[in-house]
């Protein structure tokens, strides 16, 4: 079993009469890269502000790196977090930045900067001023400021807003060196599912301050891949007389009340003859499979 390194408890956070985060439940296992998604305002800007301690949560709990309550403000040490941009100085270099951040930080070694710069692709422009970067070298360099203190989980609120396809690519290649290079655990918000998808291993869904869903990026590919859905009343029936009848086995049964067929092979119109004539009650059976973003809309209850 990998270390959890964080699980919230219906963690919660009102403001006045305005509920931002209501009872969410998520864990975050040692070497992922976590997605939450959600629209803007959905809630995932307040989770990231609670866990490192941008606002008190309501009520709920949290825990980090196994330790909660009074312990938990030791392991933020652990943590690396790029939520509201810091300010960098438009006159002053990359390296003069991170130096003026790493001060205040105390730390002491400066090759620590070296080693954040390097490890974000820009040591080739350390001495380079902020004012002249591109929006994708600003985030990577507010990257590079959340590895400071070298950290164990990596927090970023929207990191890809604003970057072009050439800037996207560029920090999920950062992402992907950093987590399979250094162990380091990312917890990622993002809006856009399509982009977060080619990154994360492991989702959230949140709307409206509440958990949607949390899934593998597996459990994702099953939901939105091309499939034979039957609904029927006695499911596990159904299974086994399309897989005695036809030899099927590519499918998986979704609840009590649903069975998903992934052979290519499976026709609607000829497996609803055969459950009907073998006495089950089917409700439903058609062909689905949808795109991320239809899958997201639908959590979400939009209109597809």
């Amino acid at each position: 079993m990998r270390e959890i390194v964080l699980k919230t408890t219906k963690l919660t956070k009102r403001y006045s009469s305005f509920t931002a985060l209501d009872s969410a439940d998520m864990t975050v296992y040692s070497g992922d890269i976590y997605g939450l998604i959600g629209r803007n305002g959905a809630g995932k800007t307040t989770i990231m502000k609670v866990l490192t301690g941008l606002t008190e949560k309501t009520s709920g709990e949290f825990e980090i790196f196994s330790q909660k309550g009074a312990n938990v403000q030791r392991e933020k040490r652990r943590i690396g977090c790029l939520i509201e941009n810091p300010a960098f100085f438009g006159g002053m270099t990359a390296y003069q930045n991170l130096k003026y951040y790493a001060l205040q930080k105390g730390i002491t070694d400066l090759k620590q900067i070296d080693e954040a710069l390097s490890l974000v692709g820009l040591t080739g422009s350390k001495n380079k001023k902020f004012r002249k970067f591109s929006l994708g070298m600003k985030q990577r360099l507010g990257i590079a400021f959340a590895l400071l203190d070298d950290p164990d989980l990596i927090i970023l609120d929207e990191p890809i807003n604003g970057l072009d396809p050439i800037g996207i690519s560029e920090l999920r290649e950062t992402f992907r060196k950093l987590n399979t290079e250094r162990g380091i655990t990312f917890i990622i918000s993002s809006h856009i599912l399509s982009e977060l998808y080619l990154s994360a291993n492991r989702f959230l869904f949140i709307d409206k301050g509440r958990v949607l869903r949390e899934m593998t990026k597996e459990e994702l590919d099953l939901e939105c891949m091309r499939c034979i859905a039957v609904k029927a009343d006695d499911i596990k029936n159904a299974a086994a007389v399309i897989e005695r009848e036809t030899g099927m086995t590519d499918y998986k049964v979704i609840d009590s009340g649903e069975l998903r067929i992934y052979d290519g092979k499976a026709d609607p119109e000829i497996l609803n003859k055969l459950l009907v004539r073998n006495d089950v009650n089917v409700r439903s059976i058609f062909e689905t499979g949808i795109t991320l973003e239809d899958y997201f809309k639908s959590l979400v209850g939009e209109e597809k």
